[in-house]
């Protein structure tokens, strides 16, 4: 049984903790500091990890900076720890912080690295049309997940995944991966293999900006961008200078058209989106404010909305 100090953050984070609580012994949780969220940015929320972490009576630590935070730092030391585990903390560790453990910081990425390096590879391998992705145990270094690698795991992206399903997935997989892989690694019985950089693909953090939809792409494109912003920061466009969100939709790329992107049109299935490639199928969305709500009824109440041009 191991002495581990868990980093992460967010719910993919949370099946490895839970995971290590039931078999290691967890001496600290670092995460991230609470947050402000919702409407006026009036409720302060904890992140998940924290949650499960005080529910454990495990001791908590929260500093903006965790390499510049000396009283976080000592504290680290002070637990003795064997080994890090890091599984989407949201911070760039430094070597004060990577050199702490005798057995290093154990990352649990979410991607088949060297492929999506950064802060959402799952988004990138949705938008990307990559047909599988994974989770990849690594030891951490001070580079953009570019430490060499213990063991991986793939899995096949569906075609309904949206970024919430997926991400949710391979955080079940990656507690599976890190456990069945953390004994072995602490009795040094593991050879870390190096990435090939030359490989390497980038996943940047997404913006709000980016849930823009371009019409100007191919319905089966819009189609993953649409899932791989869901559930944030959610895609949207345009409506007579309003924000239309695009909850959830179905590209018809066989239907050619004559229209131009953007053009809203009915078919017999029923509202669509002229793409540069096909059409859009609207199965959900949400008028600016209003409640999601279906298509169909969207366009009883508008009926002039068709040959409306989006964007």
């Amino acid at each position: 049984m191991a002495r581990v100090v868990f980093l992460g953050t967010p719910d993919y984070g949370v099946p490895a903790l839970e995971a290590l609580i039931a078999q290691h012994t967890v001496v600290a949780v670092v995460t991230q500091p609470d947050r402000y969220t919702g409407r006026g940015r009036r409720t302060l929320v904890k992140p998940p990890v924290k949650v499960v972490a005080e529910e454990q009576g495990i001791a908590v630590y929260q500093p903006e900076r965790l390499s510049r935070h000396t009283e976080t730092l000592a504290a680290l030391h002070a637990t003795d720890a064997d080994v890090f585990i890091l599984a989407a903390y949201g911070q760039i560790l430094r070597a004060n912080v990577l050199e702490i453990p005798p057995h290093g910081v154990i990352g649990l990425h979410a991607s088949l690295l060297p492929r999506w390096r950064g802060a959402a590879p799952v988004a990138a391998a949705i938008r990307a049309d990559d047909t599988q992705t994974g989770v990849t145990l690594m030891l951490t270094e001070e580079g953009l997940d570019t430490g060499p690698i213990l063991a991986q795991v793939a899995v096949p992206i569906r075609g309904d995944d949206t970024r919430a399903t997926l991400t949710a997935r391979l955080a079940e997989l990656a507690a599976e991966l890190l456990v069945a892989h953390l004994p072995a690694w602490l009795a040094s019985e593991i050879t870390p293999t190096p990435q090939d950089d030359a490989l390497a693909t980038y996943a940047p953090q997404i913006t709000k900006a980016e849930g823009l939809i371009e019409w100007t792409m191919s319905a089966r494109a819009i189609d993953r961008h649409i899932r791989a912003m869901t559930p944030w920061p959610g895609s949207y466009t345009l409506w007579r200078g309003q924000r239309l969100r695009i909850l959830k939709a179905q590209p018809l790329s066989e239907h050619a058209h004559s229209l131009l992107p953007g053009s809203i049109t009915v078919l017999e299935e029923g509202l669509a989106v002229a793409t540069g490639q096909g059409l859009l199928l609207l199965e959900l969305i949400q008028p600016p404010g209003k409640k999601p709500m279906d298509p169909d009824a969207f366009v009883c109440g508008r009926p002039d909305c068709v040959g409306d041009l989006l964007g």
